[in-house]
């Protein structure tokens, strides 16, 4: 049999997933097999079915029969899945509460669970039948590719290496920075104009970047329009991109008249990227504020289509041609360190230009082969990309590029699955490489790797989308708090719309009604889209066909939105009751049922920026829950009694939220590996102390009420010099508002703890007096940072 080179199919990870809990239960007891024939029959179902994975991940495209089959496999596997879930998290439950080394209690729970729950019987003989059906399609056992030479951590290539543009590029800043084309007008737009994939964006960024644009006018923005032309967005991100803060505005006039306002004094440059609006109308309200800017403002548009340039022109639009192969092959082979490893194989080269011949002169296309094969140098492996036959199949009513395909279908299968669960973003949307890593860990899609932690492997798997250009760095996005822009990213379109093709009917997007297809019974994966035109009403209505959800995201593109939905959380959790991740990030929320607890699931459950006042003591039943996110829950002052209870709880994140103090015995929490903010407590359960226990805490943390420190050993005991992981440290305390003199036992405390830790580093041996730190400092946060 010839061994197939690719990077293994799309299910391998979940049947290994199954296949590990089902090992580990029955492992658990040697007598359990003997005595339980379904986990013993589901065991041998997930062995056979194994090794024709990767035969079915190529015949799909060619053979619809195989395609159904991997979906009706899929959907078993779901189902198996979310009930060894259940019992795993049951019989874990159970070990916390029995003798060590007594586990006759842990085998009556699940002899029990077995017993009484029917579906198990249903579900595994599901899956045996669609394994069954393996031996009718004529699927066969594949040998597994070795994948060590994966590529590097990143390869980020920044726009001023783009290759083929230099003409381009020159004529375009020649429009920007000559006043005298704008004689008769004073807002010149100039259009760029190109298909997908072709370059019109990171062109725009290029210019936009350029040293002697950003010395030509006093201000320039950035927005991002896409196929929802939205007048209010648009001109609420100039004016915040002006100002440097959030617009409360929502009246179109009060926007406009501010806008105008603001731009009557400079010379602007602004940005509209990925423009779809054909309508003369609409644009010509859009511009109104910007006509009576400073001479010589100008606009840049990028658009596929001829007839919007048309519309908006001032000048005649520049049209990007699809790149020659000689330029293409460059792009090419810097992404695939061609020039490092043809030194090795010559042969290599010459293939290279044959793929390069399939990309159609496209440099997204070349980015995404160039990704795909850095780092490796075996001629039979690029051979094969070259003859592959899925450059000659697409039966997608969407319209992806052939060569985007083929870098998806070369992916290692523990990348496939974390790429398309982006499907659940809209297009052009900013996302957070910490807040995506969070959510695959919830879907359980990260491989642990000897000792390194799931946030690391998430990194790393992140990292390599990045350098297979699946993901872009949003260079243009204005820094946040919360969110640096070297953090966010987004999709190209294209790359969008091949995470959609294999998305298929597990997952959903509720953004717009009208077009929308109807939600199928298998999705496993839900986004709303609160700026969008599908109702919530609606997709509430549709919750008891797709009950066994894995993720409900709602997805907010603007601001806090209002709309009268207070029991949609209620509804939700009453039906979901399989959720993993949980986002109800930006919602009209005050506070959440006490069912919350009965989701024994979920793993990921944001609140952020919401107006919730109380959270419920049934939320420390969340066994499983990794990461709770409260950034920006200014209302909410107290944390839940029971937060010890919730042993397997990595990320808490309370940026921005106003805590009194913590719960006690955060200290029981092992596992954590980043906590934002830790207020000391005049408790002896949530003193300062308990932070030593703490031992793998990462990145930074804020410590609030100083004050409370009573001594310089308790000030010792948080151990801040042991946690080699803290990076940044953020230290808080106010007075005492009944004493006009320092304390001076607080004051020693909190200097031993700051000079302890980080002074000397940061400082370099120089000396900070307590006196100097007392009183320029006391009621004032000081931030130190670890010197690299």
């Amino acid at each position: 049999m010839t061994e197939k080179l690719y990077g293994g199919a799309y299910l391998s990870p979940l049947v290994d997933a199954v296949l590990d809990n089902t090992t580990s239960i029955l492992e658990e007891d040697d007598s359990f097999l003997e005595r339980n024939n379904l986990l013993q029959r589901l065991q041998t179902c997930l062995y056979d079915v194994g090794p024709v994975l990767d035969d079915a991940e190529l015949k799909q495209f060619t053979d619809k029969r195989v395609k159904k089959w991997l979906v009706d496999l899929q959907d078993a596997l779901y189902f198996a899945d979310d009930l060894l879930d259940e019992l795993s998290t049951q019989a874990a439950i159970a070990a916390t509460q029995r003798d060590p080394g007594n586990s006759s209690s842990w085998s009556r729970l699940v002899d029990s669970y077995i017993e009484d729950n029917g579906d198990m019987e249903k579900i595994v003989g599901k899956l045996e039948s669609v394994v069954r059906r393996k031996h009718y399609l004529g699927l066969e056992k594949s040998a597994k590719v070795d994948m060590s030479w994966r590529i590097p951590s990143t390869s980020l290539l920044e726009p001023s290496e783009i290759c083929g543009r230099k003409e381009d590029k020159e004529a375009i800043l020649k429009l920007l920075l000559d006043d005298d084309d704008a004689a008769d007008v004073d807002l010149s737009v100039i259009p760029i104009v190109g298909m997908g994939g072709i370059g019109k964006t990171t062109l725009a960024q290029l210019v936009y970047h350029d040293d002697k644009v950003g010395k030509n006018f006093n201000f320039q923005a950035w927005v991002c329009v896409s196929e929802e032309f939205d007048i209010v967005k648009v001109t609420k991100t100039i004016i915040e991109a002006i100002t440097s803060s959030s617009c409360n505005l929502t009246d179109l006039n009060l926007l406009q008249l501010d806008l105008k306002e603001k731009l009557s004094r400079q010379k602007f440059f602004v940005v509209f990227d990925d423009v779809w609006n054909e309508n003369y109308d609409d644009w010509n309200r859009l511009l109104k504020p910007f006509q009576k800017g400073v001479k010589g403002s100008k606009i840049l548009i990028t658009t596929r289509s001829k007839k919007v340039a048309s519309v908006v022109q001032t000048v005649s639009p520049l049209e990007l041609s699809s790149l020659s192969d000689e330029d293409c092959w460059l792009v090419f082979s810097k992404h695939a360190c061609l020039s490092t490893i043809s030194m090795e194989n010559p042969t290599l080269e010459n293939v290279s230009k044959e793929i390069v011949k399939k990309c159609g002169g496209l440099p997204l296309a070349a980015q995404a082969l160039g990704g795909l094969l850095r780092g490796n140098s075996d001629v039979k492996y690029w051979n094969h990309i070259l003859k592959s036959e899925i450059w000659e199949h697409s039966d997608s009513k969407i319209n992806v590029v052939p060569a985007l395909k083929i870098s998806y279908y070369f992916l290692p299968s523990y990348l496939k699955e974390c790429f398309v669960y982006c499907s659940l973003y809209p297009k052009d949307y900013e996302f957070s490489k910490d807040e995506l890593i969070l959510l695959w860990m919830a879907e359980n899609f990260l491989q642990p790797v000897g000792k390194k932690t799931m946030e690391e492997v998430g990194g790393e798997y992140f990292d390599e989308l990045i350098a297979r250009s699946f993901f872009q760095p949003h260079h243009t996005r204005q820094k946040t708090i919360f969110v640096p822009p070297h953090k966010t990213f987004v999709m190209h379109d294209l790359v969008h719309d091949l995470a959609m093709i294999f998305a298929g009917e597990f997952y959903f997007r509720a953004e717009e009604f009208q077009n929308a297809s109807e939600v199928d019974i298998k999705t496993r994966r839900l986004s709303h889209i609160a700026n969008g035109n599908y109702p919530m009403s609606k997709l509430l209505g549709v919750c008891d066909r797709v009950n066994h959800t894995r993720t409900f995201l709602e997805i907010n593109l603007n601001a806090w939105i209002p709309f009268n939905m207070e029991n949609a959380p209620c509804i939700l959790l009453s039906k979901l009751q399989y959720l993993r991740a949980l986002s109800f990030k930006c919602f009209p929320l005050e506070s959440l049922p006490d069912s919350i607890g009965g989701l024994i699931h979920l793993r990921y459950l944001d609140l952020s920026q919401t107006c919730i006042v109380t959270l419920p003591e049934s939320l420390c039943n969340l066994y499983n829950l990794q990461t709770l996110k409260l950034v920006e829950c200014r209302e909410l002052h107290i944390l839940p009694v029971g937060m010890k209870d919730l042993m397997n709880l990595r990320h808490l994140d309370t940026r921005g939220t106003h805590l009194y103090e913590m719960p006690k015995g955060l200290s029981k929490l092992k596992n954590l590996q980043f906590l934002s903010d830790y207020v000391v407590g005049k408790h002896e359960e949530n003193k300062i102390k308990e932070l030593g226990a703490l031992a793998d805490l990462q990145e930074s943390i804020c410590i609030g009420k100083l004050e409370n420190v009573v001594s310089s050993s308790e000030a010792l005991e948080a151990r801040m010099f042991d946690k080699d992981g803290i990076e940044s440290l953020t230290l808080g305390w106010q007075p005492d508002e009944d004493e006009n003199i320092v304390d001076s036992q607080i004051g020693y405390n909190i200097f031993r703890l700051v000079r302890k830790f980080f002074l000397p580093q940061h400082h370099q041996g120089s000396s900070v007096s307590l006196q100097e730190l007392l009183y320029a400092s006391f009621t004032w946060t000081v931030a130190l940072f670890k010197a690299p």
